[in-house]
C-alpha cells in the first residue's frame, strides 16, 4: 500500500480525520528534490460528506485526551526508517572464526625450542667442553630438574630457559675449571605431552604433542570448536585444578595474537559454553553471529568486528528490552555510542544514494573516456559537452549500453527458454511415430537451450532514430558510444563466406548476399535482419540498406511442428536483437 492508499483509509474511519496527519512526515531534501504530498482537494467529497459527523466525533475524542493530531515521525533526526528484510536469528548465522580450524593447525606441531621454552623433566641438554676440561655428552633432565655434570656434580635446571641454562652450566664447570675452558650447549629434545581437549569440541579426547605447542594445534586435533554451542571467546587451560589462561580467540582472529601457555602432561583445555550471540547483516564483509563476553557490547566494538563496506548509511538495530522489543534507526555516524545487548540484531545499510553518477563513452570523440555527472544528469548534457572528430562521427547513430536493460534481456531470454522446455519438453505422443519425432525434436530443443543459455546480452539501448536522439536520464555505468562513420557493410549469420565488404550504393541485401557465397542450406531466405549501428535491429524488406549496417541471415527451425517451428522462431528473432548472434540450430 502506497502513501495516498494509506491515507486515504484514515479518512475513511469515523472520528479519525485529524489523524491523516500522522501519515505527513517532516521531511528534509535537496532543493532538487521533489516533494511527495497530497493536493488540497484530495478526498475533499469524502471530507464534505462526513464533515459532521467526524467533527463531532473529533470534538469529543479531543475532550477525553485521545486525539493527537502532531506528525508522530520526524525524519530528520535518523531514527526512522525502511526496514528490508524480517528479523534475522543469530543462531541461524555462522559464527565469526567458523573457518578457523579448517588452516591445518594439526599438521603444524612445534619443537619447543624457542627461546621461551622452559625446561621440564625428560628433556634432553647437549654439553659441549673444551680447552683444560673436555666433556661431550648428552644429559637428561632426571625427575628433579636436574642434569649432572662430571667434575662438577648436579645442576638443577627446571625451569630456566635455554639461555639460562648455558649460562648455569658455563658458571658450574668453569667454578671447578677457572682457566682456559670454553662452553657450549644446546637443548637436544623436549619431552612430549599428552593434553586432555574437552568441552564444546567436535571430538573430545586426549592429545599428543610439545610442551609448546600451540593452543590451537590441540584443538584442530579435537576437530575444532562445535559451530552452534562451542565458544570462541571462552577457553580455559586448566592444570590440576587450576586456571593457567583464559584465550579469546577473537584476539587472535583480528590481530593473530594469543596466549601461549607452556603445556605439561596432564593439561586441560575446556571449550566453554557460547556466551551471549548478537547477528549482524546487511552491507558488511562479516555476515555472522557475535559471541559477546558480557550482555553487552558497544557499536564502536561491533564496528571493528564485522567491517563495514564502502558507502554504509545507516543502522537497523533490532532487539527486545524489558519495556517490549525495539527497533532504532540510526546514521552510522552515531552508532559507535549505542549499546548492543544479547539477542540484538543489526543491520548495516547503504541507504544514501550518491549524488553522482560515473557514466563512460566509447568510439569516436576526443577527451577523456570516464565523466563524473549529477544524478539527474541527462543525455544531452554530456553529448553538448564531448568534441568528435569532423566528418568522421556518425553522430545520428549513438547508442548506450545499460547493465538494468542487459538484466531484463537476459531474464526475458531466460524465461522464453524455460517456456520452451516446459511446453515441449513435457509434451506426450500418441503413437510410436510421433514419439520418435518428439524425441528428436527434444534432442534439438535441449542442445539448443544449452547454447542459448550460454550467449550474453547486450543491454543495448536505441536513443537514436530518425536523426533525432532521445534525451533520456543517464544511470550510473552507463557506456555511451558514439560511433565512427563507416563505409562498410558486414555480412553474417547463414552465409557461405561471412565477410565484410565496401559498401556501393545501388546495391541490394540480396546483392551483398550473393557477393559472399550466397545462403547456406540452414538459411531462412525470407528472415534477413539488418544491425544499425545504433542497435536498432529491422527487417531487411522494410528498411533501405546503410553504409555501417550488419546484414543477419536468420536460421530456419528445422521442425515439422508448426507450432514449434514458431515458437523457435520468436526466440531465435530474441537472441538476434539482445546479442547480435543468428543462433543455428
Amino acid at each position: 500500500m502506497n502513501l495516498f492508499e494509506a491515507c486515504k483509509r484514515a479518512c475513511l474511519s469515523k472520528a479519525l480525520t485529524t489523524v491523516t496527519l500522522a501519515c505527513l512526515v517532516v521531511f528534509s531534501a535537496p532543493a532538487s528534490a521533489q516533494i511527495l504530498s497530497l493536493p488540497d482537494d484530495t478526498l475533499s467529497g469524502q471530507r464534505s460528506s462526513n464533515q459532521a459527523s467526524s467533527s463531532q466525533g473529533q470534538q469529543g475524542l479531543q475532550q477525553q485526551g485521545q486525539v493527537d493530531d502532531m506528525p508522530r515521525a520526524d525524519w530528520r533526526s535518523g531514527t526512522y526508517g525502511p526496514i528490508a528484510t524480517p528479523p534475522r536469528d543469530p543462531d541461524a548465522l555462522p559464527p565469526f572464526g567458523y573457518n578457523l580450524f579448517t588452516g591445518g593447525f594439526r599438521g603444524a606441531m612445534g619443537d619447543g625450542l624457542n627461546a621461551d621454552y622452559r625446561i621440564k623433566p625428560g628433556d634432553q641438554v647437549t654439553v659441549r667442553a673444551w680447552g683444560a676440561f673436555e666433556l661431550d655428552r648428552v644429559l637428561p633432565v632426571d625427575a628433579q630438574g636436574n642434569i649432572f655434570i662430571p667434575g662438577s656434580g648436579p645442576l638443577n635446571v627446571e625451569g630456566q630457559s635455554s639461555q639460562q641454562v648455558d649460562n648455569s652450566v658455563r658458571q658450574a664447570i668453569t667454578s671447578v675449571y677457572p682457566d682456559n675452558v670454553e662452553v657450549y650447549t644446546n637443548l637436544q629434545g623436549v619431552q612430549p605431552v599428552a593434553v586432555y581437549v574437552t568441552g564444546y569440541v567436535q571430538n573430545p579426547g586426549r592429545y599428543a604433542g610439545t610442551p609448546d605447542d600451540s593452543l590451537l594445534y590441540f584443538l584442530d586435533q579435537a576437530g575444532g570448536i562445535e559451530q552452534d554451542l562451542g565458544s570462541y571467546r571462552q577457553v580455559r587451560v586448566m592444570r590440576n585444578d587450576r586456571l593457567v589462561a583464559t584465550v579469546d580467540l577473537y584476539d587472535f582472529l583480528l590481530n593473530g595474537t594469543i596466549a601461549r601457555p607452556q603445556f605439561q602432561d596432564g593439561d586441560t583445555i575446556v571449550v566453554e559454553e557460547r556466551g551471549p550471540a548478537i547477528a549482524v547483516t546487511g552491507d558488511v564483509h562479516r555476515e555472522m553471529r557475535y559471541e559477546l563476553t558480557s550482555n553487552t557490547l558497544s557499536g564502536a566494538e561491533l564496528l571493528n568486528l564485522a567491517r563495514l563496506r564502502s558507502g554504509v548509511s545507516n543502522v537497523l538495530l533490532r532487539g527486545h528490552r524489558t519495556d517490549g522489543p525495539i527497533a532504532h534507526y540510526f546514521p552510522v555516524a552515531l552508532f559507535a555510542g549505542q549499546t548492543i545487548r544479547s539477542g540484538d540484531e543489526v543491520t548495516f545499510t547503504a541507504d544514501q544514494r550518491s549524488e553522482t553518477i560515473v557514466v563512460e563513452i566509447e568510439g569516436s570523440y576526443f577527451g577523456p573516456s570516464l565523466y563524473a555527472l549529477p544524478r539527474n544528469a541527462r543525455l544531452s548534457e554530456l553529448l553538448d559537452a564531448i568534441a568528435v572528430p569532423q566528418g568522421l562521427t556518425a553522430v545520428e547513430s549513438v547508442s548506450l549500453r545499460r547493465e538494468s536493460v542487459k538484466e531484463q534481456q537476459e531474464q526475458a531470454l531466460e524465461d522464453s527458454l524455460r517456456r520452451l522446455e516446459t511446453t515441449y519438453l513435457g509434451a506426450t505422443s500418441r503413437t510410436d511415430e510421433e514419439a520418435q519425432i518428439r524425441l528428436r525434436e527434444a534432442e534439438l530443443i535441449e542442445r539448443f537451450i544449452e547454447r542459448a543459455g550460454e550467449l550474453e546480452p547486450s543491454g543495448r539501448l536505441v536513443v537514436a532514430q530518425g536523426g533525432k536522439i532521445s534525451d533520456i536520464r543517464l544511470q550510473d555505468g552507463d557506456v555511451i558510444t558514439i560511433p565512427e562513420i563507416s563505409d562498410s557493410v558486414l555480412i553474417s549469420g547463414e552465409i557461405v563466406v561471412p565477410q565484410a565488404v565496401v559498401y556501393r550504393p545501388g546495391l541490394s541485401v540480396i546483392d551483398y548476399v550473393n557477393g559472399a557465397g550466397g545462403f547456406t542450406e540452414r538459411a531462412d531466405e525470407s528472415q534477413i535482419l539488418l544491425v544499425r549501428q545504433n542497435g536498432a535491429v529491422e527487417h531487411a524488406r522494410n528498411s533501405p540498406l546503410r553504409p555501417g549496417d550488419e546484414i543477419l541471415v536468420m536460421p530456419k527451425a528445422p521442425v515439422h511442428n508448426l507450432q514449434l517451428a514458431s515458437t523457435l522462431t520468436q526466440i531465435l528473432f530474441q537472441i538476434a536483437v539482445t546479442t547480435r548472434v543468428a543462433l543455428d540450430l
